[in-house]
């Protein structure tokens, strides 16, 4: 005769349920928990359905479907006439993940949830997970717009009856050939479009074959620098600048470099000294946050550079629509005539950003690896999307809406520039904005640009700090780094003169 199996007793202490929440499912996840940490061993008896109903004061019916999907998922069994069991299972690991819903106490150990800067403790880590957390990125502010949000476009002037209206005359009868796989380098159309419009308004010489489509500028930069960067690899980036750049080199295992910024642009110069550097991540239309344009001349040094070091250069063309004097200026890519830029173009400065479409432009011996990168990561973008936009540039609904962009970010900006406060201690007066929808204001010291944001923030109203835009290990006295960044073009001109009298107040 074989020997009946060990009996353990049940102990339903430490279970407790939630009334305002699913009873069922909570009950699932604590006796799966119990399971998983090993405190419901493998041959344990259950109570049966009517017996623990009784015990936890829940209907039976409660307990019926947590039993069945214990079941289903193999970790208790029936034995026919003799009751629940858990089953035998392996010798489980406690770094194994309960999926506990929070609110639910089950008496597990909260070791490594209170420990989360600590990750070694609940197991091991890759390097670039260690990364992360030793980058604390800034993430955009969220919310509606306000005065004076930066990166941030006029949402108020989008035309969303168009894109309505063409987004349901998508969805209303798609093409099945566009609802499998896209091409991972993005819909063709789109690429055709966005190509025209560069030959036509930025003066490149491209094609939609060099063109990937991508969620946003950010992923363009990522990607970048997923695949052109070994770990401990060299890259250069202006110095101050957008961090969420140099946050991406560092998690691809780069060595990020502060390059200082005049009021040319990048310091070739000083990237010259950079020896084994051979990636710089640039802003040259509109440098981001200083405003500065880069010069001809540092244009071309940089490109000599970029070919004197087999090296490359990611150009972020964030927002070089908005020039308010002429045309908008030629973009590196356009004067790049030995393959070594790399562009990306976002629709976010002129559309908004939770659209997240943007896209790279790159030289053709890249495209083929950075679109098998793209469809390792992600596949494709959304088709909707994609298809949307192309509608709404073939009907010319673009190139309006650009030019319907500048000239309100224009009067922005000048009811900005007209009712700046002066006579505040240690703040310079407003300068001239050529282009782009922020403007950098020096301020004297440190001491007093936080003490600006402060008052600005006490009474509503976003005002960034210049020093939070310099790395860490910059060579600059903290007080050099001062000054205050503002965008102008979030929210209408007389949001703008209302939050500059409030300025004026706080700043008296």
């Amino acid at each position: 005769m074989s020997e009946r199996p060990l009996v353990l007793p049940f102990d339903p202490a430490g279970i407790v349920l939630d009334q305002r929440r699913g009873l069922s499912q909570q009950l699932y996840q604590a006796l799966r928990a119990r399971v998983l940490d090993g405190r419901l061993s493998s041959g344990t008896r259950l109570p049966s359905t009517r017996d623990l109903a009784g015990m936890l004061a829940l209907s039976r019916n409660s307990v019926v479907r947590a039993y069945d999907q214990l079941y289903a998922e193999g970790y208790i069994e029936s034995r026919v006439g003799d009751g629940t069991y858990v089953c035998h299972l392996p010798k489980l690991s406690t770094q194994l993940s309960t999926g506990l819903s929070h609110g639910l106490s089950t008496g597990l150990s909260t070791k490594c949830s209170e420990n989360t800067d600590d990750l070694s403790r609940c197991g091991r880590s890759s390097e670039r997970l260690e990364r992360l957390k030793s980058n604390h990125l800034p993430f955009p502010k969220v919310g509606p717009p306000r005065a004076f949000r930066v990166g941030v476009p006029a949402f108020d002037l989008f035309p969303f009856e168009v894109w309505a209206k063409l987004q349901a005359g998508f969805w209303r009868n798609p093409d099945p050939a566009q609802l499998g796989y896209g091409d991972p380098a993005g819909e063709p159309l789109l690429r055709e479009l966005i190509a025209a419009y560069l030959r036509r308004s930025r003066g490149m010489s491209c094609t939609a074959g060099q063109i990937v489509i991508t969620s946003g500028a950010q992923e363009a930069i990522s990607l970048c620098a997923q695949l052109l960067l070994q770990p401990g690899d060299e890259v250069a980036v202006e110095n101050p600048g957008y961090r969420a750049a140099g946050h991406a080199f560092a998690v691809a295992g780069g060595r990020v470099r502060g390059v200082p910024v005049d009021e040319e642009g990048l310091d070739c110069a000083r990237l010259a000294l950079a020896g084994d550097c051979r990636l710089v991540y640039v802003t040259p239309a509109h440098q981001y946050p200083t405003g500065v344009t880069m010069s001809l001349a540092r244009r071309l040094a940089l490109l000599a550079w970029a070919e004197r070091q087999d090296g490359w250069i990611i150009e972020d063309d964030y927002d070089g629509e908005y020039r308010y004097n002429g045309a908008p200026l030629a973009p590196l890519a356009a004067l790049d005539r030995q393959g070594r830029v790399l562009y990306v173009g976002t629709f976010g400065k002129i559309a908004f950003p939770a659209l997240r479409l943007g896209y790279l432009v790159l030289p053709t011996r890249l495209v083929q690896a950075f679109s098998q990168g793209r469809a390792l990561a992600v596949r494709h973008s959304e088709v909707g999307t994609q298809c949307v936009m192309a509608e709404f540039m073939a009907q010319g609904h673009f190139q309006r809406h650009i030019r319907r962009m500048r000239r309100a970010a224009l009067s922005r900006r000048n009811v900005l520039k007209a009712g700046w406060p002066v006579g505040v201690p240690g703040l310079a007066g407003m300068p001239d904005v050529a282009a782009g929808l922020h403007v950098k204001v020096d301020v004297d010291n440190f001491t007093r640009e936080q003490e600006l944001v402060a008052k600005a923030e006490a009474v509503g109203v976003e005002v960034n700090p210049l020093s939070s835009y310099w790395l860490e290990d910059s060579e600059v006295p903290v007080d050099k780094r001062a000054g205050l960044v503002l965008g102008f073009a979030a929210v209408p001109e007389g949001e703008i003169a209302e939050a500059l009298m409030r300025l004026r107040k706080a700043w008296r």
